[in-house]
């Protein structure tokens, strides 16, 4: 059959003719699962073939052939390590110049394929044993081992703590991620250290926003946000809303923001008010866990990171542009780990379609906020 592209089903015929992809089925729901391609989800769908797929694919990246830099294959949601930047960087050699003719995403969670631990319908696990050299000349030996479990209709329902009206459809899926130290070194301030990092790429429209609740209060940083990642977003493309963040994510405008832990929540989402689907991710937080600066610069205290990031796509200098795609990420706090010792980080995604009434419930309940009220 012939599928539509926006398809599940005219994506899962692109992926199979590349690999032998992992399908996770719990009635019409079904989720993409990638060993080959570093055992990222790829894409997933609430009712079957003929329904939207939700996750971002980088068709072209495939026949493309190998780049320097990184692999963009796309993938709703993928394991990497941080941190990218900062003086315990896994993506720049040690005494180089932290600027992008430099930077390199690592083999084992750009181009090497994982291995598969175990799987049936609902769930599989795969693993990598990864040797990685940070910015400070310590070699990381470590093993990632990575669950991705597709939910059944129940178990959505506990998750969001609410059961989504008869003309609500939701298909959603949790990844239990995993580092274990097999050097004979402790990872500390002298080493270095990576964290788990977790990137959700989705395709954008231009009534896209993306929606991160934080907290307010005496206990908190004055600071909301860091808005500078790649220059300073515009204000119209940002809005803070009693305790909401929200950010146009239509793929046409280049930026990257972040929640510092203390103001982070364990969820965040988006609304595609074109598409009438409503995201909801949500992950561990340590309030008080030191998150490692991931900013291309080493002058910065290195655990000054953000747990909770956005990043929407734009055109580059020169006009090109990747996507558009715009992305919710999570990350662990730095790994401190004895050689033997294990760190682990939990993230869930979840789509919902179909009623706006159903869908507004949701928004309220999880997110805080009212669908008329995720606008530009």
């Amino acid at each position: 059959m012939n599928y539509q592209p926006g398809t599940f089903g005219y994506d899962l015929d692109f992926l199979q003719t590349h690999d032998s992809v992992v399908v996770l089925r719990s009635g019409e729901t079904q989720v993409v699962v990638s060993p080959k391609y570093q055992a990222r989800v790829f894409t997933s769908t609430a009712f079957g073939n003929e329904s939207q797929s939700f996750g971002w694919i980088n068709y072209k990246a495939f026949k493309a052939g190998h780049d320097a830099h990184m692999n963009a294959y796309g993938g709703e949601n993928r394991f990497w390590l941080g941190p990218e930047g900062g003086k315990y960087s896994l993506f720049f050699e040690a005494g180089k110049e932290m600027i992008f003719d430099n930077w390199k995403t690592p083999a084992p969670f750009d181009t090497e394929a994982w291995t598969v631990a175990e799987k049936n319908d609902q769930s599989v696990t795969m693993q990598k044993n990864m040797q990685l050299t940070n910015y400070a000349g310590t070699l990381l030996q470590l093993m990632a081992k990575r669950t991705v479990t597709i939910l059944n209709k129940q178990s959505i329902i506990d998750k969001i703590s609410l059961e989504p009206d008869s003309l609500v459809i939701a298909v959603g899926y949790r990844t239990d991620n995993t580092i274990t130290n097999t050097g004979k070194t402790s990872w500390n301030v002298t080493t270095g250290m990576p964290c788990i990092w977790m990137l959700d790429m989705f395709k954008p429209s231009s009534k896209t926003t993306v929606v991160i609740p934080y907290k307010n209060g005496n206990n908190v940083t004055a600071k909301v946000a860091t808005t500078d990642y790649f220059g300073e977003i515009p204000a119209n493309r940002i809005k803070y809303n009693n305790g909401i963040l929200l950010f146009k994510a239509d793929g046409k405008s280049r930026g990257k923001l972040g929640i510092a832990p203390n103001r982070a929540k364990p969820v965040a989402g988006s609304f595609d008010a074109q598409n009438g689907v409503l995201t909801i991710t949500m992950f561990d937080v340590e309030a008080n866990g030191k998150y490692l600066n991931q900013e291309w610069n080493t002058t910065k205290p290195a655990f000054s990171g953000d747990a909770v990031n956005s990043y929407n796509d734009g055109p580059l200098q020169d006009g090109s542009q990747m996507g558009p795609f715009y992305e919710i990420e999570s990350v662990s706090p730095a790994a401190f780990l004895a050689p033997g010792s294990s760190l682990s980080h939990q993230h869930s995604v979840f789509h919902f379609t179909g009623s706006k009434e159903g869908l507004d419930k949701i928004a309220r309940k999880v997110l805080g906020i009212s669908l008329k009220d995720i606008s530009f």
